[in-house]
């Protein structure tokens, strides 16, 4: 029998550095050579501005003007203008993905003074426990009381799996002296059951103060008897409230989430966020008196504020709310993210994830007390840096540029531009020679056409509805493009009588928004439109582009 000698003496160690010598040597040997290559070869630089060729780009970790946490995404903000700081803090649901199972949605925040640099504050309100009434918190509202200078956040309770006779949600508070420690009040429970509200769906409680009678005011979305109604409650103090009746039925099958209401000028308002997935999107009501709002949707009779039935924006911003430093107002709300980043994802007519960015726009009251949505001072201000607009390609006729910088193109042809950045803003005027002429930008758009680059690419389409409205559309374009992507079309509106649109255009990572003619709103999220190329096409009809302009930061 052969004899095997074992090795179990020998030092493991002295194998260890018979190794380590080795692969010393052998790294050493390396380094020699590839630092005689390396001076014969050249480092090639890729020229991105000079190309058009589609790039796989990314998003920040971190979106700084759009913002998002660096860990998980925005939920429903809950905005305040603190009249101590003299600044805005805006709350949010905190959104992990996932989640801790049954205690989730802790309340997080942010700061900023002008709506464009935002400070976190981190987390502001945890959950309970699981076994507690707010095992998850849902929206509220903060407010801040000068009598006993005390800042009150007032929630929606989840119960994590409610046993017979217990609350799946309720109202509760807490108080803080500095907005830095606050304190839940253990014995406040606003209960809808003691109303004869619903014990499941109670929530989303709104707090104003009226200067008209000197009370608070507390609105709270709920149902009676399976349909939608805004409950009302009054309180002198804060602490204790007693119940006024309903404020607001819901019209049809409709439920109103996030509600918000406020006085501008000489008019009362409610924004709300329309849960129902055929219209789900940010609308609003108006009245000249509290009384006159209340009465919008007696009967379901539906007194819209505007022939477009106070809609705001497109369905990529949801649950908008306001707060006002006394000069401006401002909406926040969140635009949603799409599932594997897929720019046409959607899912059963509403968009497939919850939370996302913090997009805020400034309120537009118009002389007849209709609102839109325009661009933010401090967004427009924080968007500095002039960059060069270049053409790269444009299609084979009907492109003609002008000595001012500018483009006329004629229908079905296309301007395509140099690459973006992270953060954008493109301004422009377009004039139509009629009013229903077509026109759009696309984004993510390349010109090779050996590769995948230019089979599939974005756009947002100005389309003529009518002779005198049009509607924002958003499309899938090229080859392999499925064209309109159903449920994140925007927003309806009147064609300019001159023909004429002012146009800008804002980007921080993958959200996007338009505006254009302080009239229209339109909030979206473009997957890789980064670092990429960007087009102005003409359908069909004639359009003059002028005073084309690309700042970012």
């Amino acid at each position: 029998m052969k004899t095997i000698k074992s090795y179990s003496n020998v030092s493991c160690g002295l194998i260890a550095k018979w190794s380590y010598r080795r692969l010393v040597a052998g790294l050493a040997v390396l380094t020699v050579m590839f630092s005689a290559c390396s001076e014969n070869i050249p480092v090639e630089q890729k020229d991105w501005d000079g190309t058009t060729n589609y790039y796989a780009s990314t998003d920040e970790k971190q979106s700084t003007t759009y913002y998002k946490p660096s860990a998980g995404f925005v939920g429903d903000p809950m905005p305040f203008f603190d009249p101590v700081a003299q600044d805005f803090k805006v709350l949010y649901l905190q959104e992990f993905r996932p989640n801790m199972p049954g205690t989730y949605h802790p309340f997080w925040g942010v700061q900023t003074k002008d709506v464009a640099h935002y400070a976190s504050l981190n987390e502001v309100l945890p959950t309970g426990s699981i076994a507690e009434a707010d095992a998850a918190l849902g929206t509220g509202c903060v407010v801040y009381n000068e009598t006993d200078q005390l800042y009150y956040i007032f929630y929606t309770a989840n119960r994590h799996l409610p046993k017979v006779g217990e609350d799946a949600q309720i109202i509760m508070k807490a108080t803080s002296p500095d907005f830095k420690t606050w304190t839940k009040d253990p014995l406040f429970r606003l209960r809808g059951v003691e109303y004869a509200y619903s014990s499941t769906d109670f929530r989303d409680p709104f707090v104003f103060f009226n200067d008209e009678d000197k009370l608070w005011h507390m609105i709270v979305t709920t149902k009676v008897g399976g349909k939608g109604n805004l409950a009302e409650f009054s309180s002198t103090d804060l602490n204790n409230w007693s119940h006024v009746g309903i404020f607001m039925p819901m019209m049809w099958d409709r439920f109103y989430e996030c509600p918000d209401v406020f006085k501008m000028g000489e008019y009362w308002y409610l924004i709300y966020s329309e849960m129902h997935s055929a219209v789900r999107r940010v609308q609003y009501f108006k009245g000249h008196t509290l009384a006159e709002l209340k009465a919008c949707t007696a009967g379901d009779a539906g007194i819209w504020p505007d022939n477009h039935e106070g809609f705001l924006d497109s369905r990529g911003f949801y649950a908008g709310k306001t707060a006002s430093d006394g000069t401006n107002r401002y909406i926040w709300g969140w635009c949603p993210t799409r599932e594997g980043n897929n720019n046409a994802k959607t899912n059963s007519g509403s968009e497939p994830q919850w939370a996302g960015s913090l997009v805020a726009h400034r309120l537009i009251q118009h002389e007849d007390g209709t609102l839109t949505l325009g661009e933010v001072p401090g967004i427009k201000d924080k968007y500095a840096q002039t960059k060069e607009i270049k053409l790269m390609a444009q299609s084979e006729t009907g492109v003609t540029p002008d000595n001012g910088g500018g483009y006329k193109l004629e229908p079905n042809s296309y301007a395509l531009f140099n690459r973006l950045d992270y953060h954008n803003h493109l301004s422009m005027t377009i004039t139509t020679d009629e009013a229903t002429d077509k026109f759009g930008f696309s984004f993510c758009r390349g010109t090779n056409s050996q590769s995948t680059d230019s089979v599939k690419y974005y756009t947002i389409i100005v389309n003529p509805e009518s002779a005198t409205t049009r509607k924002v559309n958003f499309e899938e374009e090229g080859p392999e493009g499925k064209g309109f992507i159903e449920a994140i079309d925007g927003y309806v509106f009147n064609s300019p009588a001159d023909n004429t649109y002012h146009i800008d255009i804002y980007t921080d990572n993958s959200v996007c928004v338009v505006y254009i003619n302080d009239n229209v709103c339109y909030t979206n999220r473009i997957y890789g439109n980064q670092h990429n190329c960007w087009s102005i096409n003409s359908y069909n009809g004639n359009i003059t582009i002028s005073n084309l302009k690309r700042t970012h930061y």
